[in-house]
């Protein structure tokens, strides 16, 4: 399948966290599902935390070869453990590291002191393996970002979440967006973005923002608008007017968008490739015999 690279390894395997929070084996047996209909709009990343590292290990076939995303605490101690555990596996490729900032006084400190764990591990990452820092968008986020552009990291920002207060105000979501952008710093999203289109969850009463309207939004912002017009689009609901302003985008100006927004972990791999399908915004999906979430978590 041809897609546009605006949506090309766009989506992160998350099936082991809420909501879904498939079983180990369940979430296993859909990433091994995926890889064999290798859809190229999802990354072929499993995210597995780094206590989990064991029980993945004890669901995986003797074929299996998994890319993981580690998510672990950005600690010294924590991170060898994990990379040691990963080493031991021939089964598992450790293909991107994140996790939150450490507690300190200050985010810059937590920058400093995530980016020194990070720097004096015994044995360093390959050029190019992304190491994401999840930044909260509190005082002090902005330089927390310059830290992280000096150090050579990228940053994380949580879009949503089990409670309401996870979810970021539309306007420091385009902030967020418009200073990355500004940085030339890459960033991924995490939780909260289940659908295309942002949109109100009659159950939780939670008001998602949407993957489209995030990736329109870096692409305003790399394409020079303001960040009131960054918010704009993010605030959108309009899923034609979003489809439309998505068509539109340039080959060049997709690149430039995902060199900054890289891309972003989803509980659910097959909603979101059912949503751009359902926009028109790219071919058929996975062969119909693929099992769905639902049928692997039953």
């Amino acid at each position: 399948m041809t897609v546009s690279v605006l949506y090309e390894r766009l989506v992160d395997d998350a099936g082991l966290f809420p909501p879904e929070q498939l079983g180990m084996d369940a979430a296993v047996a859909r990433h091994r599902a995926d890889a064999a209909a290798g859809d190229p709009r999802l990354s072929h990343r499993f995210l597995c935390p780094a206590a989990r590292l064991p029980e993945l290990s004890a669901a995986l076939a003797e074929g299996d070869r998994f890319r993981v995303g580690l998510i672990s605490p950005l600690e010294w101690g924590a991170l060898v453990e994990a990379h040691r555990r990963l080493a031991a596996d021939g089964r598992l490729r450790l293909v991107a590291l994140e996790g939150p900032v450490p507690e300190a006084p200050d985010l810059v400190t937590a920058v400093r002191q995530a980016a020194d764990a990070l720097k004096n591990l015994p044995y360093g990452p390959p050029p190019g393996f992304p190491q994401y820092v999840e930044i909260p968008l509190t005082d002090g986020w902005e330089a927390a970002l310059d830290e992280l552009a000096a150090a050579g990291l990228a940053a994380k920002v949580r879009c949503g979440g089990v409670r309401a207060d996870l979810f970021p105000a539309t306007e420091h979501l385009a902030v967020f967006v418009s200073a990355c952008v500004r940085r030339g710093l890459p960033f991924k999203a995490t939780a909260g973005l289940h659908h295309a289109v942002r949109y109100r969850d009659a159950r939780t009463g939670f008001t998602h923002h949407g993957f489209l309207n995030l990736l329109l939004a870096v692409c305003r912002a790399a394409d020079g608008a303001a960040p009131d017009g960054v918010e704009a689009v993010l605030r959108s609901t309009d899923p034609v007017a979003l489809a439309a302003e998505a068509r539109a985008v340039t080959p060049a100006l997709a690149a430039r968008t995902r060199a900054v927004f890289t891309g972003y972990g989803s509980c659910s791999t097959r909603e979101p490739l059912e949503d751009l399908r359902a926009m028109g915004l790219t071919g058929p999906g996975p062969r119909p015999d693929t099992p769905t979430d639902r049928e692997l978590d039953a």
